[in-house]
């Protein structure tokens, strides 16, 4: 999976992710750009890959099959605790946004995401991504529940039935909601019925 790489002035970046056309595409933006990029598809291979390589960053799917993203950056950071992580997801929420930070994430980002979004986030503060304004209004019930079913979904690791169990709801039901995304409203307006 793993490229060796060409000079010792190489900085190398792992990138996980169990989709293998992204980590491909990802990995060859990177090498394009100097890096020496590391493959891994799951849990354990990025952590066979990081023994074996040893890289200074890593970029970091949140859902993957069996161990999550969040697993990943913990068993990461235990392996390397200088090791810089950003985490990706098409799944946005501020609760695993916070979860990964507490874990050591350097930053949270949401697919879809380039190369040069991925390299600029290694170098953002951290605490730039929690910082949240304060809100003039109050939100609207939709956000409120849209935070709520991530947070469970979070304390369930991303298993669906498990957190529709949590939820009282069935288990289609949670998953409609998700689908339909995160609620947009302008700042301010009300959501229509």
């Amino acid at each position: 999976m793993a490229e060796t790489p060409t000079s010792n002035d190489q900085e190398t970046v792992l990138v996980v992710d169990d989709d293998k056309a992204f980590c491909a595409a990802l990995a060859g933006g990177l090498r394009r750009r100097g890096y020496a990029a590391v493959i891994a598809h799951t849990h354990d291979e990025a952590l066979a890959e990081a023994q074996a390589w040893r890289p200074s960053r890593a970029v970091v799917d949140l859902r993957m099959p069996g161990k999550n993203g969040l697993e990943v950056v913990a068993s990461l950071k235990r392996l390397s605790p200088d090791i810089a992580i950003v985490v990706l997801t098409g799944y946005g929420s501020i609760a695993t946004a916070i979860e990964a930070i507490k874990l050591g994430a350097t930053y949270y980002l949401t697919k879809p995401a380039d190369v040069d979004e991925v390299l600029a986030s290694f170098s953002r503060e951290a605490s730039s991504l929690i910082e949240l304004p304060e809100p003039t209004t109050p939100k609207p019930l939709d956000e409120l529940e849209w935070e709520h079913l991530q947070q469970v979904l979070t304390d369930c690791q991303g298993n669906i039935s498990e957190a529709a169990r949590r939820l009282g709801m069935h288990r289609r039901s949670l998953q409609r909601k998700l689908a339909r995304g995160r609620p947009s409203h302008a700042p301010g307006e009300r959501p229509t019925v």
